[in-house]
């Protein structure tokens, strides 16, 4: 049986992608392995979103195209191949097929070509024939073994027109999933043993704007009502203008629907916002915070910032830092601007210098770990539901609800406990990012 090697860079949607591309293979006769060497396909589901993760990518091809034995085939997949196209074969030699982000589900059939082909294949931009692409893909995916937690995507592309910002060009606008779609996955993953389903699309709080329906709020009741063992439903990546009342109101209401929300707001300066084409009304953001507080006293609020961006000016940034600390948002996740050619801020004047950038990523930064501490001191001493994501060496770490996976905090505890099951925890200690707890009784 031939083999296949996939390794997956960037966020949890290329995750998602990377799932159905290990599916895909698997039922045309592949077998999967993690030692390069002993694949016959190597697969790279590349990100091409900011400079750093695009000099990883290259990074990550070049290493496997250096080490390519003889019959292997490189296929680049992903936001880099859709972003380069056929500049991407001169910019790593040994890649032999280019795979774009709206034409993942055909890599069975680039693969087939590919390992007879005499020639370089590339295949970008959106399918030639409609029903070839992902949303025809609409059988259940399987979870990732080993792991509580599955993603779940319910929307693909954006159709936002923030400057800064290259997935438009990349993925396509935005297309949301049928609900029965995403409630058949949603089974699914959880007949497998998730226990935690991730809302995720570039902008979850768009869901069904685009083909009707009751939106985000309606696809939560629904899959709360089907799915009511399944412990955690997270929403990642909401729009602040579209976080409605009738969402505030249906995540206070549902009890498996995690008291979190990630909200990027990307700057809190009016006229900076403005440059880079986000919601500007900083009174409606204090408003919207206000609201969600309100519904759910417990709930923990991640966002993202932006610094350096073209024309930030000393007390734009300064309104920034001001913000953060009025906020006081559990976790923040700062950015330094990223120029990416083709965008509408690339071509911005007055860009920001790196040096300033980083000194500002760090001020930014250092500010946050201190309001981070402080939310987190003020959990000691609380019993809290941890989920445990993995075990050994005589400990376990999982999260709170507070947390989501791979980005937020960790609670380690001692002992070797089940991976997936839920422990009540006292939290006994704080730090930036983590908590530290005993399991009671």
């Amino acid at each position: 049986m031939p083999r296949f090697y996939l390794i997956t860079l960037g966020c949890p949607k290329n995750v998602v992608d990377s799932e159905g591309i290990h599916r895909q293979m698997v039922a045309a006769g592949f077998e999967p392995t993690d030692r390069p060497r002993r694949a016959d396909v190597l697969i790279v589901n590349t990100c091409g979103f900011i400079g750093d993760a695009l000099d990883e990518s290259l990074a990550t091809l070049g290493e496997l195209a250096s080490a390519k034995r003889q019959g292997q085939v490189l296929i680049a997949a992903g936001c880099l191949s859709e972003r380069e196209g056929e500049a991407l074969f001169a910019k790593v030699k040994g890649v032999d097929a280019i795979l774009g982000t709206r034409r993942w589900a055909e890599i069975a059939r680039l693969v087939a070509q590919a390992r007879t082909a005499r020639e370089r294949i590339a295949w970008t931009g959106d399918p030639a024939d409609p029903e070839s692409g992902p949303w025809c893909l609409d059988a259940p995916m399987p979870r990732v073994p080993g792991q509580a937690s599955a993603y779940l995507k319910v929307a693909d592309g954006c159709s936002a027109t923030c400057a800064f910002c290259t997935i438009p060009s990349i993925k396509g606008p935005y297309r949301s999933r049928r609900v029965g779609a995403i409630l058949a996955e949603a089974k699914a993953l959880a007949d497998s043993g998730a226990r935690e389903l991730i809302l995720i699309a570039q902008d979850t709080t768009s869901y069904g704007r685009d083909i009707g329906g009751e939106g985000l709020p309606g696809l939560l009741r629904a899959l709360s009502g089907e799915l009511p063992h399944v412990p955690w439903i997270r929403v990642m990546y909401a729009y602040p203008q579209f976080v409605t009342p009738e969402l505030i109101e249906a995540m206070a209401q549902l009890p498996n629907v995690c008291h979190y929300l990630d909200m990027p707001l990307q700057h809190a300066h009016p006229d900076v916002l403005k440059r880079m084409r986000r919601p500007s009304d900083m009174d409606a953001v204090r408003r919207l915070l206000e609201s969600l507080r309100a519904a759910m006293p417990d709930i923990a609020l991640r966002t993202t910032f932006i610094v350096g961006y073209p024309g930030e000016t000393d007390a734009q940034f300064q309104t920034l830092l001001d913000f953060m600390a009025e906020a006081r948002f559990d976790h923040v996740g700062v950015f330094r601007y990223s120029r990416e050619p083709g965008t509408p801020a690339a071509d911005l004047p007055s860009q920001i210098p790196e040096d300033i950038k980083q000194a500002r990523y760090k001020q930014a930064m250092a500010l946050q770990q201190e309001i981070s501490r402080a939310r987190n001191l003020a959990l000691v001493g609380r019993v809290m539901d941890v989920l445990v994501d993995g075990a050994g060496d005589g400990i376990s770490v999982g999260r709170t609800y507070r947390d989501a996976p791979e980005i937020d905090g960790l609670v380690p505890v001692p002992g070797e406990l089940p991976v997936g099951s839920f422990v009540r925890v006292r939290i006994t200690g704080a730090m930036e990012y983590d908590l530290l707890g005993e399991v009671v009784g």
